[in-house]
């Protein structure tokens, strides 16, 4: 296969397609088409192996085996099992599956993986009598299905994992570039042409030196990819490892110093970035060819006077108002920074937050949409001269408080905060939703939290994302608008406004951390170690978290059916099904439920749950909290005969956590869910069915099984009234002689 010629493709991150085309082509790629998120081309597998090695801004490599089309799951799968699977898995071989795009029959990608398992394992055992064992990481052979509409193109992932694991990362800052975006930013910029002329460079901003080892690398010619211990193609029966030992030692060959007097150098204030800086380093192999110092912003400069270089940075652009407060000060001593000392340098600003860059001062000569993630930045390109000087803060929120936009928002704020303002006070609510979209093109849900300890005001205000048809500049001024208006008109200070994107993505990963938690910080609850806040609800108190999720482990929009619960469970036994934070434990409780299990998958969640009771004095040996798998669970109850006469099943919509088996998908699996439960409720018990899912429609059979009451409409707090469909509720009971 060494000289035939193979279809491949390589994906890479949005924003960054044509250089990873012009990199193939260098490479020896053909017929290479640039797509938004990959390059499609053919070549030998030399070529194959030298992407792999040499791509800097390539995520994955993929040798395309089969195209094919299949209406359904059972064709997917024959389709998939007639291939000639034994070529690509060697006996003892591990295997792993992904499947991804949009089919109109196989809605789950998990589900698609699955399917592709079966039919490689199924068929390998029929021939040989032995199946590959699964590996999620770093398994021998990973196989890829990718499907548009029925078209199905299956193939082998050469990479095995990212390639952007360099393999010399071991610790990163709070919002990490990655490492491949970081080389397109570097190549984008024009670094690969001003290192051969000897310039110098400094990211004054380093963090963990990502920027500065791949701008090193760059420079020195290293192959981004000779770290790296594991690629895909290692395990594949059809590798050609002497090709890969020629093209490694050709490779290392490669290498070549800096020019003379050349620096590559790296600040941070933080003495502790600095070191995690110099292990990557030191990792890469680059540890001779860097300069990595702790030092302030404001001493950064230039060594060695009319010397030409590039200053790139990826700056914080804050996720809270406060934090974008800070950012937007950063942003001008950047500016200032470069005005003053860095004149006929090259510049370049990659922000997660574009408005920030006109706090620089300095005129972008080019700009360009890079993702790093699912994060939308914009590299900022500038020649630093005189001429390029402009007004600081062009569009500050000064001025984006006053547009005619902002206006209208802060009128609507305003008018909705003297309403409910009022209600919440006369029913003793002290967190509650007071704008939900109200203006379709203010597309925001923002809530208010009274804490109680310590007693402040916070907002947490949450972004729907905009259709792709909205153009970007027009999403990031409404975002500026409400931004500004907020703190005028609420009176809440920037530092206790939160701002989250809620945009499409696999269902769950609300519920999970944003970023690296510190040691210890589940336990804690809150960010960085700081207390967490505490709300009062009902003459309850709850922990909630401003910072560190999506959301802050309270849901408003079920402050009624808690209340429902409540008084409902005196003398009860109560089961709290996905029992998230424990709020429905702490209500039922403290209304005199006589023991109570609050069953959920995460160890987190629970540790809050505790928390909850804690706060509440209910921290009782009566009241369980279970780490598990609720429909395993539940299996395993009804075999040990165990009842509960009151059921709280208020599940996600979506699931595929990898410490369960299989997917959870509300649509499709409430009715066995609530099946599940009622074989565990006592004769006269209540099941009280949650769901958060937007288009949901009960399964009409229940109602043959069971009384069936929908108290959706009387479950729905004034403040959410503006959004009915928000959540569905029902009540559920065995019928009578069941």
């Amino acid at each position: 296969m060494s000289g035939a010629a193979l279809q491949l493709s390589a994906s890479c991150p949005r924003g960054l397609g044509d250089l990873c085309a012009h990199e193939l082509a260098e490479l020896g790629a053909i017929e290479v088409r640039e797509r938004t998120t990959s390059v499609e081309f053919a070549g030998t597998l030399e070529v194959a192996y030298r992407a792999c090695l040499w791509s800097r801004t390539a995520s994955r490599i993929l040798l395309t085996i089969a195209r094919f089309e299949a209406a359904d799951a059972a064709q997917f799968y024959a389709q998939a099992r007639e291939l000639d699977w034994a070529r690509h898995v060697g006996p003892g071989a591990t295997l792993a599956c992904d499947f991804t795009g949009r089919h109109p029959a196989i809605t789950h990608t998990h589900f698609g993986a699955l399917k592709l398992k079966d039919a490689i394992c199924d068929q390998l055992r029929a021939a040989s009598g032995l199946r590959p064992d699964v590996a999620r990481a770093r398994p021998s052979v990973r196989v890829h299905a990718h499907a548009v509409g029925a078209r199905f193109t299956i193939a082998l992932d050469l990479a095995g994992e990212s390639l952007h694991r360099r393999g010399y990362r071991g610790a990163a800052g709070a919002a990490p570039v990655k490492e491949n975006v970081a080389a397109g930013v570097l190549l984008r910029a024009g670094w690969g042409e001003l290192a051969t002329q000897g310039a110098q460079f400094l990211d004054p901003l380093c963090g963990s030196g990502t920027l500065v080892i791949e701008a090193a690398m760059i420079a020195a010619d290293i192959a981004p990819g000779r770290r790296r211990e594991y690629f895909g193609f290692l395990g594949w029966r059809g590798h050609d490892a002497e090709l890969w030992r020629k093209l490694c030692a050709e490779a290392d060959a490669r290498v070549r110093p800096l020019a003379a007097g050349q620096l590559i150098r790296g600040h941070d204030h933080d003495s502790q970035a600095i070191r995690s800086a110099r292990a990557n380093a030191a990792r890469a192999g680059v540890a001779q060819l860097v300069h990595l110092e702790v030092q302030p912003l404001e001493a950064a400069a230039p060594l060695g006077a009319g010397s030409p270089g590039l200053l790139c940075t990826n700056p914080p652009y804050g996720m809270r108002l406060a934090d974008r407060e800070s950012a937007r000060a950063l942003h001008r001593e950047i500016g200032r920074v470069l005005r003053e000392r860095f004149q006929g340098w090259d510049a370049a600003v990659l922000t997660g937050a574009p408005d920030l860059g006109m706090e620089l001062g300095i005129r972008a000569h080019r700009t360009h949409a890079i993702w790093n993630g699912a994060i939308e930045c914009r590299l900022l390109r500038m020649k630093v001269a005189p001429e390029s000087v402009r007004e600081v803060g062009h569009l500050g929120r000064s001025v984006l408080s006053d547009t005619p936009g902002a206006r209208m928002f802060a009128n609507r704020l305003a008018k909705n905060w003297k309403r409910l303002r009022s209600w919440a006070e006369g029913a003793g609510v002290s967190c509650f939703r007071l704008y939900d979209a109200d203006m379709p093109e203010y597309a925001f849900a923002i809530d208010v939290y009274r804490t109680l300890e310590p007693q402040q005001t916070w907002l947490h205000v949450q972004e729907y994302a905009a259709p792709a048809e909205i153009e970007p500049d027009a999403v990031r001024r409404r975002r500026g608008e409400v931004l500004a208006s907020l703190p005028g008109v609420l009176e809440v200070p920037p530092e206790r406004i939160c701002l989250r994107t809620r945009r499409r993505m696999p269902r769950g990963e609300q519920y999970r951390r944003r970023g690296a938690p510190g040691p210890g910080a589940a336990a804690r609850g809150s960010s960085a170690g700081r207390p967490a806040p505490v709300e009062s609800e009902a003459g309850l108190k709850f922990e909630v978290n401003f910072e560190d999720y999506l959301d802050t482990g309270l849901f408003l929009d079920h402050r009624l059916t808690r209340a429902r619960l409540r008084q409902a469970a005196r003398g009860k036994r109560f089961l709290n099904l996905y029992a998230y934070t424990g709020t429905a434990t702490v209500y039922a409780a403290a209304g005199g439920a006589s023991e109570s299990t609050s069953v959920d998958l995460s160890r987190t969640y629970l540790e809050w749950a505790r928390r909850n009771l804690l706060l509440n004095g209910l921290a009782r040996e009566e009241h369980r909290l279970v780490q598990a798998e609720c429909r395993e669970w539940l299996a395993a109850s009804e075999r040990a005969a165990e009842r509960y006469d009151l059921v709280f099943l208020d599940p996600p919509t979506f699931s595929n956590s990898k410490r369960m088996q299989g997917v959870l998908d509300i649509g499709r699996d409430h009715a066995a869910l609530i099946d599940a439960a009622a074989r565990v409720l006592a004769p006269a018990g209540l099941i009280v069915f949650a769901t958060n899912a937007q288009r949901f429609r009960l399964e009409a059979t229940l109602a043959a099984r069971y009384e069936v009451r929908d108290v959706s409409a009387a479950t729905l707090p004034a403040d959410f009234a503006r959004n009915p469909r928000i959540h569905r509720c029902y009540e559920v009971r065995l019928r009578s002689g069941a």
